[in-house]
């Protein structure tokens, strides 16, 4: 049980209960060859574990005789180490709630490449692709990160500075590489074309249109392309479809590689690249998904609404992120990753056998969130919620980490709480004073800063723009001490979305905190007392 094309051949994947490729993959990869319809940038998990994935059951229905084409912006040796090694197959094992797996091959990728001159071959054939007219959309999966052009100073990156200044084939940055290949779709012939971001963050689309619009702007200043590419950029021919998605796929879990081999599947190992990608043939994902897109594709599109995908209009894609974001899931795993590291959990799942922390995670969704949710329409945020308490993060088979998901917490808290306190103080039926969980998770950050878990042992919280600022404020505090002083922090929009000061939640997150910091145990005990009154 080999993944390549070879492979494929063998009776033991239908033995061993692994759907196979049950289509003719040479055919798909000609037809896709020759008149290409979608390219997906991001060549990670979460593209190998749904996009792929929705893809090839299209194709396994007949609504599609098309696969997907593959680049690589950032960390070429995934494609050379786990696309080529492969046959660009992947090995999609689901591990559903209810101690399930399945597990199948994914074979729609039929070409993979690093989106890099040096990569000879590569890059002549995108710009092949995108001069093609049949070509309907381009998608990512590149981290939020990937769309930014400045620093948190609002200074331009020196490679974007470089970039502005040298032009169209000499991009050191991969959006770009990204806009030289959009300009030469242009002067092929201005054909149409989606630029969808699949990546999970608000506005995506109007994130990658403005990186795409600003270098293409500053080219045209700098007489190094037409200002028609930049009209055109603008005009109804290309379009940057907002979208929601939701799916864990996580680093390759030791335990999956271990269940695979016993089946005797032989492709297991998990490469670390240079760039510190932990990727393997096989992706180990969780069965609950949400793909909302803005169906606005003016070259046409996939029927992906065959394989579970919600296309609407950007006004409804707005509200399930907002309804994600903000209240039905990612405020619960915010305060569960800062707890978790707190109280030394090292598995998320693991936390939801923690009575006061699922009582939390309950009382921030269903008490705290959902009266100023906003509900899209197309999915209903209780049974979101619902899904998410029951199913999703108590799932034993996700090894998900709240020292993971602590990364650039910073970043997360004024979106995914300080709207919710945002929307209390405008309701004039809510009060902001009755919230008393969103403030424990503030007291709980700061106590996480300290790098000092509730045993008192230290430990290296997970990284964050803002870590060293925030470290900084509560310096020299230790446990024991008391009157601790942060500073000025929770005066901090960027962080709290809101002053707390200015609205008097600052009190109470600072009473928290300084009971946090009584003794090692206080943690705890603060939490259970909070979730129990």
């Amino acid at each position: 049980m080999k993944l390549n094309n070879e492979g494929l051949k063998s009776p033991e994947w239908k033995e061993k209960g692994y759907k196979n490729i049950s289509y003719d993959r040479e055919a798909l990869k000609k037809n896709t060859h020759d008149a290409p319809i979608w390219v997906h940038f991001g060549a990670g998990n979460i593209f190998r574990g749904f996009p792929a994935r929705l893809q090839e059951e299209l194709v396994e229905k007949g609504l599609s005789d098309k696969g997907i084409i593959v680049g690589e912006g950032f960390d070429y040796q995934i494609i050379s180490d786990i696309y080529d090694k492969y046959d660009n197959l992947t090995l999609l094992v689901t591990l559903k709630a209810n101690g399930s797996i399945d597990k199948r091959i994914v074979g729609t990728v039929t070409e993979a490449y690093p989106c890099a001159y040096e990569s000879t071959e590569g890059w002549n054939r995108f710009k092949e692709i995108f001069a093609s007219p049949s070509l309907q959309m381009i998608s990512f999966t590149i981290t939020e990160k990937g769309y930014a052009l400045k620093n948190p100073a609002g200074e331009y990156f020196p490679g974007y500075v470089a970039d502005f200044a040298a032009g169209p084939g000499k991009g050191t940055m991969f959006l770009s590489r990204l806009t030289e290949l959009l300009l030469h779709r242009y002067n092929s012939g201005k054909y149409p074309l989606a630029v969808v971001s699949m990546d999970n963050c608000s506005h995506n689309g109007e994130k990658i249109e403005l990186a795409i619009t600003t270098i293409a702007a500053e080219w045209v200043k700098n007489g190094l392309a037409p200002q028609g590419f930049s009209d055109w950029l603008a005009s109804p021919s290309v379009s940057f479809p907002w979208s929601m998605i939701d799916k864990i796929t996580p680093r390759p879990d030791a335990g999956v590689a271990a269940m695979l081999k016993k089946d005797g599947y032989e492709d297991t190992d998990v490469v670390v690249t240079d760039k510190h990608t932990y990727i393997a043939s096989f992706v180990n994902a969780e069965e609950c998904e949400y793909l909302v897109i803005e169906d606005d594709f003016p070259n046409g599109r996939p029927a992906l609404e065959n394989s579970g995908v919600y296309f609407t209009d950007r006004e409804t894609v707005n509200k399930v992120e907002k309804m994600k974001v903000c209240t039905c899931l990612n405020p619960l795993h915010t305060a569960l990753a800062v707890f978790g590291c707190l109280l030394g959990y090292t598995l998320i799942a693991d936390e939801m056998k923690d009575e006061d922390l699922v009582k939390l995670v309950k009382t921030i969704g269903y008490k705290e969130g959902l009266p100023v949710v906003v509900d899209p329409g197309i999915i209903e945020p209780k049974h979101f919620i619902d899904e998410v308490v029951e199913k999703r993060i108590p799932n034993p088979f996700m090894p998900d980490t709240p020292q993971r998901i602590a990364t650039d917490t910073s970043q997360k808290l004024s979106i995914r709480f300080g709207e919710t306190i945002k929307a209390y103080i405008a309701s004039p039926e809510l009060d902001v004073k009755t919230l008393k969980c969103i403030p424990l998770v503030f007291a709980a950050w700061l106590r996480y800063v300290m790098g000092v878990d509730d045993e008192g042992k230290a430990f290296e919280p997970s990284a964050d723009p803002l870590l060293a600022y925030a470290q900084e404020k509560v310096k020299g505090i230790k446990l024991g001490d008391s009157n601790p002083d942060v500073g000025d922090i929770l005066s901090n929009e960027k962080i709290f979305g809101i002053d707390l000061r200015s609205i008097g939640m600052d009190k109470l997150v600072m009473d928290y905190f300084a009971r946090m910091i009584k003794a090692p145990g206080a943690v705890r005990e603060v939490l259970h007392e909070t979730v129990n009154a």
